[in-house]
């Protein structure tokens, strides 16, 4: 990738409507920035149109266009600025040279007279910064989570195995050491766990680990035809934001807080809350409490089971909903 840039500027006369233009190169490329003072062509309502031609023909550019007025030297910032972009990924056939305009933008007549009445003169400046490709290969995105996801589900190569309440999962050690620091450490460590076949685990789900396995592997969330019911869903992602806690995937945490506040309600927001508190998720606890205080959510969700839930929990939290009640 290499980037050139060009800059030009005209002085703009308030009795003049003549066209003004710079052609200007810039590496490889010929460029010419041109402006109709009284809008000839593409501007309504007789506006300052500013316009970036393309002269030469070109093959993967991108170009950042930006102008602005200013009304003399008197140390005065600009007062108006326009920015615009293009982009040609091909080579144009030898017809299209110097045809297509790029970057066009106009000032409004008002903003370009208060100049003219205020310094007598105005000052256009302009300026554009190319970024030239060298027209690469195609490549295809990448399918890294397609075959690691086949992989999971064939088990090839497995060489450990969870029981977790009666279901078995079959997994590589190397994939979830990988993924996860509290994995590496019961797989490869000096922890019993690293000479077992099979591995119980207590105190997780099975469609909670389906879903934790699902993401070591492909780094994603089931979609959403995969999910369950609304209420299901949103207590099962509540489970996967403690297993992530738990197995100290930080990524698959804010994945999680993401589905659940996209779901988030009256009827949910006290038991996410709780859940964003207990395992350490400043991201979602910060929005569930900003719930709390909007509108009439507040006097809704108190009444819930799941604020009585969550103040037994969690009685803290009340200090936290107090302090954001005394801001409003």
């Amino acid at each position: 990738m290499v980037v050139d840039s060009i800059f030009a500027d005209f002085i703009l006369d308030p009795k003049s409507d003549v066209y003004l233009s710079q052609t200007l190169g810039a590496g490889e490329h010929v460029l010419r920035i041109g402006c109709h003072p009284r809008g000839t062509g593409h501007s309504a309502d007789g506006d300052l149109s500013v316009a970036l031609r393309l002269q030469s023909k070109s093959r993967s550019v991108k170009a950042e266009f930006e102008a602005f007025l200013t009304g003399g030297d008197d140390g005065e910032p600009p007062l108006k600025a326009k920015r615009s972009t293009f982009t040609r990924e091909k080579a144009p056939d030898d017809d299209d040279v110097g045809v297509d305009v790029h970057g066009w933008f106009h000032f409004r007549r008002g903003d370009v007279d208060s100049l003219f009445a205020a310094h007598g003169a105005a000052t256009l400046v302009c300026g554009a910064v190319l970024v030239r490709g060298d027209d690469p290969v195609p490549v295809p995105a990448s399918d890294i989570g397609d075959h690691l996801r086949r992989l999971l589900d064939r088990a090839d190569g497995s060489d450990v195995s969870f029981s977790v309440a009666g279901e078995t999962f079959r997994a590589h050690r190397a994939v979830l050491a990988a993924r996860s620091p509290v994995f590496r450490a019961e797989l490869f460590g000096s922890m019993a766990e690293a000479a077992m076949p099979c591995i119980t685990l207590r105190d997780i789900e099975p469609s909670t680990f389906r879903v934790l396995l699902r993401f070591m592997y492909t780094d994603g969330l089931p979609t959403e035809e995969e999910l369950p019911s609304s209420s299901e869903t949103t207590e099962l992602f509540q489970r996967v934001l403690a297993a992530a806690d738990r197995y100290d995937l930080g990524r698959l945490k804010l994945l999680c807080a993401q589905r659940l506040w996209q779901r988030v309600s009256v009827e949910t927001v006290a038991t996410t809350l709780g859940y964003a508190e207990m395992h350490s998720c400043p991201e979602l606890k910060k929005r569930c409490l900003d719930f709390f205080m909007a509108d009439k959510n507040f006097k809704k969700v108190v009444v819930t089971d799941g604020y009585l839930w969550l103040i037994q929990r969690f009685p803290s939290i009340i200090y936290d909903i107090r302090a954001r009640v005394h801001e409003t």
